[in-house]
C-alpha cells in the first residue's frame, strides 16, 4: 500500500508541464500563461495567455518580463491586404469588468526579445506580468511544442491544459 501511495505521488509531483497552472491577482484570473519551443539562434518568442477580470473596475496589463529573454513587449496582429502587421500596444491591454482578453498566436501577444537561450518544450519559464492595479504578478511560461496552436475554450488542441 505504502509503495502504491508513494507511486501515486511522484506521479503527481512529476506532473509539471502537463497541469493547469492558473494565477489570481485580486480580480483577475490569469489562465495558462505559455510560449511554444524555439529554434536554436532564435533571438524572439512570443507569449500567450488569457486574464478575466471579475471585480468592478478596470484594469490593465501594461507590461511583462521572462527570466529567459532581455525584455518583454505586448503586441498586437492584424491583417491589412492580406499581409500580417505585428505593432507594439505602448498603453497595453485595458481588461473591463467581467470581460477576458486573450492573448493566443495570430491575435494580441507578448513578445520576448533578446532570448538568452532556446525555449525547449516542457521547461517553465519564470516571468512576470504587470497590471495597473493589480501590480506585478509572478508567473510561469510553459513552454509548448514548436507547432502549439493554443486552446479553443475547453478543447485540447495544441497544448496541454487541464482545467
Amino acid at each position: 500500500m505504502r509503495l502504491a501511495t508513494l507511486a501515486l505521488a511522484l506521479t503527481v509531483l512529476s506532473a509539471g508541464p502537463l497541469s493547469a497552472h492558473d494565477y489570481k491577482a485580486g480580480p483577475l484570473k490569469i489562465d495558462h500563461p505559455w510560449s511554444r519551443a524555439t529554434p536554436g539562434g532564435a533571438k524572439v518568442a512570443a507569449g500567450y495567455l488569457s486574464v478575466t477580470n471579475t471585480g468592478t473596475n478596470p484594469d490593465r496589463l501594461t507590461g511583462a518580463s521572462v527570466t529567459a529573454a532581455g525584455r518583454a513587449e505586448l503586441h498586437s496582429m492584424s491583417s491589412e491586404g492580406g499581409v500580417m502587421r505585428m505593432a507594439p500596444l505602448p498603453n497595453g491591454l485595458e481588461i473591463a469588468p467581467g470581460a477576458t482578453v486573450t492573448l493566443a498566436p495570430s491575435g494580441n501577444h507578448l513578445m520576448f526579445l533578446d532570448l538568452k537561450q532556446p525555449f525547449k518544450k516542457g521547461v517553465r519559464l519564470t516571468g512576470t506580468l504587470t497590471f495597473e492595479r493589480a501590480g506585478t504578478v509572478p508567473v510561469e511560461f510553459v513552454v509548448e511544442g514548436i507547432a502549439a496552436k493554443g486552446s479553443d475554450k475547453g478543447s485540447d488542441k495544441g497544448h496541454d491544459h487541464a482545467h
